[in-house]
């Protein structure tokens, strides 16, 4: 039975959660803020060493001005509300995603607590925030472009998979098994370049009633897979 060291999850279905409920959308963003933090807790005391969540993509600039502000608020308050909580736990907080597009006031308050948090040694937690697959890609073979136009003399002509990992946002462990909630079928782009022979899960729950019980059962499921990665 393989252990599984990183878990990664696509919290999906904050907004349909609210509004079948007849609340704003943003009621669901903020009640999906709690599922997180039970599910941050839990997969460390079930020995976890990294979960990567999806919390804003870059195709989400596309919806509403108050929904991006919204979450925007949300993602700053979080950050200061879960400080004192991350300390507590061990947890050490990373981010994954672009800079470009984020207020400066957040991209301080991500910095801040990536900072406080660095020599922590617990579960290591990666958010994944102004975040797309395709664009990571890119922004990696454009930072091995820059180094070769820097170092003339170490121009890479070749390259392997293990090093471009490096060029990654975070250079973190493959996930051996990614989470989908809502019962929906697709990646999102999401973790493109490192989801190539993740187990994938996917669970109608929506996000925000996310509990204990569905990471147990996704954990369950991919427990009583045969992972070959291609071979026999």
């Amino acid at each position: 039975m393989d252990i599984i060291k990183h878990i990664a999850i696509i919290m999906d279905g904050n907004g349909r959660w609210a509004e079948r409920r007849g609340l704003l959308r943003t009621f669901g963003h903020n009640e999906g803020v709690n599922s997180l933090r039970c599910t941050l807790e839990h997969a460390g005391k079930l020995g976890i060493k990294y979960l990567t969540v999806f919390a804003f993509s870059t195709e989400n600039w596309k919806r509403s001005t108050e929904e991006v502000n919204a979450l925007m608020k949300l993602f700053k308050l979080y950050l200061k509300n879960e400080e004192k909580n991350l300390m507590e736990k061990n947890v050490k907080f990373l981010v994954s995603g672009s800079k470009i597009g984020v207020p400066e006031d957040l991209l301080e308050r991500i910095e801040h607590l990536k900072k406080v948090t660095a020599n922590n040694t617990g579960i290591v937690f990666n958010v994944a925030f102004n975040y797309g697959g395709r664009s990571e890609i890119i922004d990696a073979v454009n930072l091995i472009l820059k180094e070769n136009r820097e170092n003339i003399e170490n121009t890479k002509k070749e390259i392997t998979e293990e090093e471009f990992s490096k060029y990654l946002y975070n250079d973190l462990p493959y996930p051996e098994l990614l989470i989908r909630t809502s019962g929906e079928f697709r990646i999102s782009n999401f973790l493109l370049w490192q989801i190539a022979y993740s187990e994938i899960y996917i669970c109608d729950t929506l996000w925000p009633d996310f509990s204990e019980k569905d990471l147990d059962d996704a954990i369950a499921s991919y427990n009583q897979r045969d992972r070959r990665f291609g071979g026999i």
